[in-house]
């Protein structure tokens, strides 16, 4: 199909604005507009590059060569090196932000985040939401919403999955609600319990001199403290990145935006806690997940402290239980506690607050403690790990 593209003429001299007609755009969801029951399907999705996943993988510190080696990720199954699990969190959190966050004052946590299917290139990821709870904390207060998230690719097929709680602030007078339009897609529900999908592999022959030989499922042992001695520091990068994974929340890189709000989120805008939470895996990548043969989840996850440009954040994990998986495959589950730190490294906030630091934040209180400051997010985790043998 062809059309005619003539030149412009200039219109613009010869039309006085009318000021009656100002449209003022809005994205996002008051307390009010939220309704329980209802799925929402997610605008644009996002198409997974091989670039992309390169770019991902480097920039956050990512440590398994399944997601850095063709030859490696061939040789356990894999077609082509798959997206990184912080990658297609990210993603699916992020495609969700316009219809789900985007007005919130806070994300509250994250829970049962499980990934069924790997994500490789040339997959579209699609993110719908389905609103399970609002709970209203009386007239002209915020209140709390509950989301189950789910992505799928192409083929309809779930690749991940996870529950969120956000805190949704009331409209103001005059608000008139936009229509949304709930998603007429039948999308399988939310599934507390699921099955992962690993490919098979010869395990014999799987490449053992590109990972240490220290972090294998053996040498994981209920009670280790495993601390990461690198830091990152945060950079402007993260304005460029919360977009890249498609965040559209004006908080992550409008200066206006976050200037105007009040208490901790304001001044110079607040880095995405997703990237956050993705380059504190990757500095732990080393030493507890390079021989990692599938993320199987997190749960309880909360961001403590924000986190801006010019922090450098730390990680440490506690080993918390494993067991061997059943079946052939050579590997155990290894459940991990994860507590990141902003400027202060591991080993002098271990000797500051010692086993304060692994208390939960929000447990605090009842416990008659004083909250951290420097911990600015905690999460637990379920590897699975290949084993020596």
């Amino acid at each position: 199909m062809k059309i005619s593209n003539p030149n412009m003429t200039e219109l613009s001299a010869k039309a006085p604005a009318d000021l009656g007609k100002v449209k003022y755009k809005q994205y996002g969801k008051y307390l009010g507009d939220f309704v329980v029951g209802e799925t929402y399907e997610h605008p644009r999705g996002m198409t997974v590059t091989a670039g992309m996943i390169q770019d991902f993988s480097t920039t956050f510190l990512e440590a398994n060569p399944l997601y850095l080696n063709l030859e490696y990720a061939k040789a356990l199954g894999h077609p082509a090196i798959p997206a990184s699990p912080m990658l297609v969190f990210n993603l699916l959190l992020s495609l969700g932000v316009q219809n789900d966050s985007e007005k919130a004052y806070a994300n509250l946590g994250y829970y049962n985040v499980k990934f069924l299917k790997n994500v490789y290139p040339g997959d579209t990821i699609t993110s719908f939401t389905k609103i399970i709870d609002k709970k209203e904390r009386g007239e002209g207060k915020p209140g709390i919403v509950t989301i189950n998230t789910l992505g799928n690719n192409q083929r309809g097929e779930r690749v991940a999955q996870y529950m969120r709680k956000i805190m949704v602030p009331p409209a103001p007078a005059g608000y008139e609600p936009p229509k949304f339009i709930p998603s007429k897609v039948d999308v399988p529900p939310y599934a507390d319990s699921v099955e992962i999908e690993i490919p098979d592999f010869d395990a014999n022959k799987w490449p053992s001199t590109v990972t240490r030989p220290d972090t294998y499922y053996e040498d994981f042992n209920v009670g280790d403290i495993i601390v990461s001695p690198n830091g990152r520091t945060i950079t402007d990068e993260h304005f460029a990145w919360t977009y890249r994974v498609g965040n559209t929340h004006p908080l992550h890189f409008d200066r206006l935006y976050s200037q105007g709000m009040s208490g901790a989120m304001s001044g110079d805008p607040i880095t995405y806690g997703g990237l956050v939470f993705a380059w504190l895996m990757g500095l732990a990548g080393r030493d507890v997940s390079e021989n990692a043969l599938a993320d199987l989840g997190y749960t309880e996850g909360y961001h403590t402290q924000p986190s801006k440009s010019g922090e450098t954040v730390y990680c440490i994990h506690r080993v918390l239980a494993k067991e061997p998986v059943d079946g052939k495959l050579k590997a155990g589950a290894v459940q991990l506690q994860v507590i990141g730190l902003r400027d202060i490294k591991p080993k002098p906030a271990i000797e500051k607050y010692g086993a304060d630091l692994f208390i939960k934040e929000n447990d605090k209180k009842d416990l008659g403690k004083e909250k951290i400051p420097e911990k600015i997010f905690e999460i637990e985790r379920r590897l699975l790990i290949r084993s020596r043998a």
